[in-house]
């Protein structure tokens, strides 16, 4: 009998970036305004950056909705106004217009990435009572909720147990500059891998990649990978998960080329 598995997408942080353009990834001559529809046929997803700073208006995520293909998805940084407070409890409740907002991505729409900088002072209950507050559907769609918090002093099992409680995920940084733990916590992986090299044409080794194409694999059957750093003990059995792999930041110019060498090793190892 086969293994039930996950959808793995892979993928990048934004989509406007001019050294992406003369072929670097975008083909010589590409509107500015084709470079969206292009990239969701290359990529399985995208990390929409610029809510972080302000939340767009539904006819624009509506627009970049229609420019894009069934199975393809956004994930979103939550607005940095509700991520940078001290006062959790009362953030849910702020929440309701940008997630009414960006539920008009529709199908497109996928996890929300609530991510808390280095100074903030959240611990375990803090995000409890945050993740208490959050909705797990808006508009008919199931929200999906990923917690990077970079603030190392609150990676503890405790923090762990919290996100496992409320089914969701928290982000694996793959970056030495920021909190990396592995813990499978909800029924999705976000990891958004932050180390492409410039001298590489596709960002990373290729025993590499191979490795991360296999680490997906094991997350998408529902598995965990032992090799890489965990904090809390080991997660229960699990369905299968759908995997996210973000290529984030470093030499950024390289990080199409990642997603898409990543995306091939993932569908070599399972044809």
């Amino acid at each position: 009998m086969s293994v039930v598995a996950g959808t793995i997408r892979t993928g990048i942080g934004g989509w406007v970036f001019p050294e992406w353009r003369g072929g670097m990834f975008y083909p010589s001559g590409l509107a500015q305004r084709e470079e969206l529809a292009y990239a969701a046929t290359r990529l399985g997803c995208i990390e929409i950056n610029s809510t972080f700073y302000r939340a767009q208006k539904p006819t624009v995520y509506a627009q970049w909705r229609d420019q894009t293909p069934a199975g393809f998805r956004f994930s979103a940084k939550v607005p940095r106004s509700l991520t940078q407070g001290r006062d959790l409890a009362a953030v849910a409740a702020r929440a309701d217009g940008f997630i009414e907002g960006i539920t008009t991505l529709q199908d497109r729409l996928g996890p929300l990435v609530w991510q808390f900088g280095e100074q903030h002072p959240a611990g375990s209950q803090e995000f409890d009572r945050l993740l208490e507050g959050l909705p797990r559907e808006a508009n008919g769609r199931v929200l999906q909720h990923a917690l990077e918090v970079r603030n190392r002093a609150a990676w503890t099992p405790e923090l762990v147990d919290v996100a496992r409680h409320h089914h969701v995920a928290l982000v694996f940084s793959g970056s030495s500059d920021y909190p990396s733990y592995a813990d499978p916590t909800g029924p999705f992986i976000y990891a958004r891998l932050m180390q492409s090299r410039a001298n590489l044409r596709a960002g990373y080794p290729q025993r590499a990649l191979e490795q991360w194409a296999l680490r997906a694999q094991r997350w998408a059957r529902g598995e965990d990978n032992p090799d890489l750093p965990h904090l809390a003990h080991a997660a229960p059995p699990h369905a299968a998960r759908d995997v996210y792999l973000l290529f984030i930041g470093a030499a950024k110019h390289r990080n199409p080329g990642a997603a898409i060498a990543l995306q091939d090793h993932v569908h070599a190892i399972t044809r």
